[in-house]
C-alpha cells in the first residue's frame, strides 16, 4: 500500500511506483465549500515543487493547488472537469487532480505523514 503525504497548503500526494497522485485534502474541500470549477495543467507540463499546478474554484473562493513535488504531468482527472462536485464527495480518492512522474522521489520525505497532518489541521482551529 502506498503512503499518503501532506503539505501545509492542504494538498495530498500518494506515490504509486514512479508516479505521484495529487489532490486536495478533505479539510481543504470543507474549507472551500461546494467546488464549482477546476482548471488542470496540460499533460506533459513540468511542475515545480511549491509552484501553482491547478486552480480550484468554489462558491466561496478561488484557490491554487500547489505541486507538493516536482515532475511531469502524465495524467489529469478529466472526470472532475465535468463534475467538480466529485472533489467534495471524494477528495482523497476519485476527486484526485493530477498524476506526475516524479522528478525526485526524495521530495516526499519532507512532507507530513498522516499523524503530523492531523495535528497540523487541529492547530488550524
Amino acid at each position: 500500500m502506498s503512503v499518503t503525504r501532506y503539505t501545509n497548503d492542504h494538498e495530498w500526494v500518494r506515490q504509486d511506483a514512479d508516479v505521484a497522485v495529487i489532490g486536495i485534502t478533505d479539510y481543504a474541500q470543507q474549507q472551500l465549500g461546494d467546488v464549482v470549477y477546476v482548471e488542470l495543467p496540460d499533460i506533459g507540463r513540468q511542475l515545480e515543487q511549491g509552484k501553482e499546478a491547478a486552480i480550484v474554484e468554489s462558491a466561496k473562493a478561488a484557490s491554487e493547488l500547489y505541486a507538493p513535488v516536482s515532475g511531469e504531468v502524465v495524467a489529469v482527472n478529466e472526470t472532475i472537469l465535468g463534475n467538480p462536485a466529485l472533489v467534495n464527495e471524494d477528495a482523497m480518492g476519485e476527486g484526485w487532480f493530477i498524476k506526475l512522474r516524479l522528478a525526485d522521489p526524495k521530495q516526499l520525505d519532507a512532507l507530513m505523514d498522516e499523524t503530523s497532518y492531523q495535528a497540523f489541521v487541529a492547530e488550524q482551529g
